[in-house]
């Protein structure tokens, strides 16, 4: 009689790929991504505050006193005065002041990283500038010296002699 268990487990195999997983998630760079998206997700509040409650003001008042987060186009559906607004009446809506937002936000991000990498890489070239020490000789080059050394020391004494 065939065992149903034993003869399922010689056919079904796991993936390749679940062995790469297993090894991806145990290495520790996968730890210091965690600390990157938690890092980011609180950059994030940061960002959306800098753009939503600094730069939407200042650009709004520069650009004639618009509201980027309430700069949108009713597609169908009842045309309100603000975003939320239109949103609650059920419109359909084209929301380009979020998106002006989104972009801003972005360019806020990739300008902060653009930023801490550059300061990164000038630290790891100073770093690499630094001399580093001479290595120490390995055993045989000691010993090659020394070799070296006494056949000098005997030349010497060779000619001294006969001289």
């Amino acid at each position: 009689m065939v065992d149903l268990k034993t003869d399922l487990k010689a056919h079904v195999r796991a993936p390749s790929w679940v062995g790469e997983f297993r090894a991806f998630i145990m290495r520790g760079n996968v730890v210091d991504l965690a600390v990157g998206v938690v890092i980011g997700a609180a950059f994030t509040g940061i960002v959306n505050s800098l753009v939503k409650d600094v730069f939407n003001p200042v650009i709004g008042l520069l650009v004639g006193g618009i509201d980027f987060s309430n700069l949108f186009v009713t597609l169908k559906g009842p045309h309100e005065t603000t975003l939320e607004a239109a949103q609650k009446a059920g419109a359909v809506t084209l929301n380009l002041g979020l998106f002006v937002n989104a972009v801003i936000q972005f360019l806020i991000v990739a300008m902060a990283i653009f930023w801490m990498v550059k300061a990164l890489t000038r630290l790891h070239v100073r770093e690499e500038a630094k001399p580093a020490a001479p290595p120490a000789p390995s055993p045989t080059e000691v010993l090659l010296t020394e070799i070296r050394d006494e056949l000098v020391a005997r030349n010497n004494a060779q000619s001294t002699t006969q001289g």
